[in-house]
């Protein structure tokens, strides 16, 4: 009779233990509200846990349920829609949750024509060889650097934005382009000046790739601009990877300069924010990512 009980708890103990190692997930979709057409490339997060992953070109997205406290907020975010909260309960399991976001209205200003002639000028990292040392992310993470109007030059459109790709990793995989205005707290990357999905792909690693952003019509801010790489994740890789908390980074990889004395790099994780890298070398140089753009400038 003693082994039979003993037998019993044991098989309840193990039961009670394969439970708790089986974490309860979150599946679902992410949808326009209007078209229901799928919105690739969107941040999940839990906004307590601070944690979260990025859905795949299709829309869909798996986060694990929360597991501290009661409840918590799921936050939606899209490029060029509205934030959405959702409250989700510790340890309970969804299955084929669709979310739907409404479009966010971008208000067009009428067309301004600049007097006096348009050159070209270049901002950013103007370092031929880049520094030691490897920019890596995981599927939402961004590096932001801002491409400063040193000289306060008069400024018009954004043409290109490059980014020095490494040799290392997966140069070919995609990531997407950002751009942002320098008005978050602490003068962060906050308000996107690029509305639209613009995922490309390098060729090869070992040197600069340049994106041309003229057909958007992206308007300078005359102190400059942030420009962002964003680590997407796409095909059979998703769920292989989904999981900000122990995904090891994959994609492609950017390369450092050590031109600037100044922090002009910020770095973004789901669920956590922006934060400011604040690395510098024996020289005192701080560590920066190698990016770089093209602008309009008015003489």
């Amino acid at each position: 009779m003693f082994k039979r009980v003993l037998f019993v708890v044991f098989f309840l103990v193990s039961l009670s233990t394969i439970s708790h190692a089986q974490t309860a997930q979150i599946k679902g979709t992410i949808v326009d509200k209007d078209t229901k057409e799928p919105l690739p490339f969107t941040s999940v997060g839990l906004k307590d846990e601070q944690i979260g992953a990025l859905s795949n070109e299709h829309g869909v997205f798996i986060v694990p349920a929360p597991t501290k406290n009661a409840q918590d907020t799921l936050m939606v975010v899209a490029l060029g829609y509205y934030r959405k909260a959702l409250l989700v309960k510790r340890g309970v399991a969804v299955d084929n949750l669709i979310i739907e976001v409404p479009k966010r209205a971008i208000e067009l200003g009428g067309v301004t024509v600049q007097a006096g002639k348009v050159k070209n000028l270049g901002l950013g990292a103007k370092a031929k060889d880049p520094g030691d040392g490897m920019i890596q992310g995981q599927p939402g993470s961004q590096y932001a650097f801002f491409v400063k109007n040193d000289k306060n030059k008069r400024l018009g459109n954004v043409r290109t934005v490059s980014f020095f790709i490494g040799e290392h990793g997966f140069p070919r995989e995609p990531f997407r382009v950002r751009i942002y205005k320098a008005d978050g707290n602490y003068n962060a990357p906050n308000t996107d000046l690029l509305t639209e999905n613009v995922v490309v792909s390098a060729p090869q690693g070992g040197q600069w790739y340049t994106v041309d952003l003229t057909p958007y019509n992206i308007v300078a801010p005359s102190e400059g601009f942030f420009v962002a790489m964003e680590w997407v994740v796409s095909g059979d890789k998703f769920f292989a990877t989904n999981f900000m908390d122990n995904y090891t980074p994959y994609g492609q990889i950017m390369r450092p300069t050590f031109e600037f004395k100044e922090s002009r790099t910020w770095n973004y994780t789901i669920g956590r924010g922006w934060s400011l890298i604040t690395a510098a070398n024996a020289q005192g140089l701080r560590y920066n990512a190698m990016i770089k753009a093209e602008v309009d400038m008015i003489k």
